[in-house]
């Protein structure tokens, strides 16, 4: 499928903007926290030894994996573009530091690990916000650090399944176009649509809605041909 190139944030636009957000980012759990527990519900985080996650905010996705879902002796990177989040997520994950890492990003979709060595890699509600050569360019990156068998984790806004859904993302998808930042550089995405059936094999999908916003949650590992290519 041939995607129309959209004004998106720039990466120098994104750090400004998330550096101001900073702590506000928790307050987005109220339509976020139905599709992130469906993610962790699907994805078999107990069996998991290393995870990296983009785009890793203020760490509250990272606390409560570190807290509740990963074994004890697993590893967590996150990467984040915004200084005032990386201190915040930072912090928050002071009690697991053994274990546990923020890394300050450009803004590049490249993931710094070494090839097939991650068990899962999440992005929750960053998909959405990437420009299209930078989702192209996370996928490739995410097929070449996941282990055989790994796993892709993805959550992010997409398009309304009833009615008053289909009104809101509607409506959120005019307000980007009027101007990207108002709406924090994000907008509703088939993130499926990215994941070609001749390199994923897609595990879990679903679309869920909470307070009128539609949030789509994918899981997805490489099928074998995708792992070669």
């Amino acid at each position: 499928m041939v995607r129309r190139d959209v004004r998106t944030l720039t990466h120098s636009e994104a750090k400004s903007y998330y550096d101001r957000f900073g702590r506000m980012q928790d307050t987005q759990a109220f339509y976020e926290d139905a599709a992130i527990n469906a993610m962790l519900a699907n994805a078999a985080m107990a069996q998991v030894q290393f995870v990296v996650e983009i785009g890793c905010g203020t760490g509250r996705l990272a606390l409560e994996l570190l807290k509740q879902h990963l074994p004890d002796t697993a590893c967590y990177l996150g990467t984040e573009i915004s200084s005032t989040m990386v201190a915040i997520a930072g912090e928050r994950l002071r009690p697991y530091a053994s274990r546990a890492s923020v890394m300050p990003t450009d803004g590049s979709p490249v993931l710094p690990v070494e090839a097939a060595s991650v068990d899962r890699v999440i992005a929750t509600y960053v998909f959405d916000l990437l420009g299209e050569a930078d989702r192209r360019r996370f996928i490739d990156e995410a097929a070449r650090v996941l282990k055989a068998g790994g796993l892709l984790c993805l959550v992010g806004i997409t398009g309304g399944k009833n009615a008053i859904s289909r009104a809101v993302m509607s409506a959120w998808r005019g307000i980007f176009k009027l101007n990207p930042r108002l709406v924090g550089g994000c907008r509703p995405t088939r993130a499926i649509d990215y994941l070609s059936a001749g390199s994923w094999d897609i595990r879990y999908h679903d679309v869920l809605v909470s307070w009128g916003v539609a949030s789509e949650v994918v899981i997805a590992s490489k099928t074998t041909a995708g792992a070669h290519a």
